[in-house]
């Protein structure tokens, strides 16, 4: 023997070579590493991913412009009724819990923030409603921080591909975080979501027009999801 170091492959290797085949491919093919909401500054943003738990991303653009022209800032918003509220994001579903995040939620960045969106993950997870998805969100978009952003279309295409076992959003971006340099972690989440939405489906997925089809250890599979994650 030569004495070099002939280390078995383990399956960690064999998942970070799948996980930098899946960022290779997909995130030329899904450039655009921003949210899908409609926002101007990151108050909105902030709002707006708080109304999409469990809610499309089509529905709440539908609700935020008359959101907020009547309370454009957090504190016009602070100043309101959660029953005010509920009239114009009844549509978005479990309104009457987002109606309270929302206006507690602007209540303490007025309070403890001096009226600014906190830079911090951990100063956003302690905001009404927020919870990682949210905050790694924010973040990413409106601070620049690198961002594992884990909805329910990028756990789902993380559990088909074998990037995590478990059917849950913090298991998901531990995962993610172990095998993604940091650099390239808001990328790569957008890029699974936009898979995940129009070609990954939940359903149906269109296994025929996968890019990931050749090294997918589960192309074919056609049975639902792991449900609905809201993952705020």
């Amino acid at each position: 023997m030569s004495g070099l170091d002939y280390r078995p492959v383990t399956t960690h290797d064999k998942t970070a070579l799948l996980v930098r085949r899946v960022h290779d491919c997909l995130v030329p093919l899904w450039p655009d590493a921003t949210p899908l909401l409609d926002y101007h500054d990151c108050f909105e943003l902030l709002c707006a991913v708080i109304l999409s738990a469990q809610c499309t991303d089509e529905q709440v653009n539908r609700v935020t412009p008359e959101l907020f022209r009547r309370w454009p800032d957090s504190a016009a918003m602070a100043r309101a009724g959660p029953e005010e509220l509920e009239q114009v994001i009844h549509s978005v579903g479990f309104f009457h819990t987002k109606a309270r995040h929302l206006v507690g939620t602007a209540s303490a960045i007025e309070q403890r923030h001096g009226g600014r969106v906190p830079e911090s993950m951990d100063e956003l997870l302690a905001l009404p409603g927020v919870g990682r998805k949210t905050a790694n969100l924010v973040l990413s978009a409106c601070f620049g921080a690198p961002g594992i952003i884990v909805d329910t279309h990028v756990l789902r295409v993380g559990l088909r591909l074998g990037i995590g076992a478990k059917a849950d959003a913090g298991d998901m971006e531990r995962r993610i975080a172990e095998l993604v340099e940091p650099g390239k972690r808001t990328a790569f989440s957008h890029a699974l979501n936009r898979h995940g939405k129009h070609v990954c489906l939940a359903r149906k997925p269109r296994c025929a027009d996968c890019p990931l089809a050749s090294f997918c250890p589960r192309i074919g599979l056609t049975e639902p999801g792991p449900g609905t994650h809201s993952g705020r």
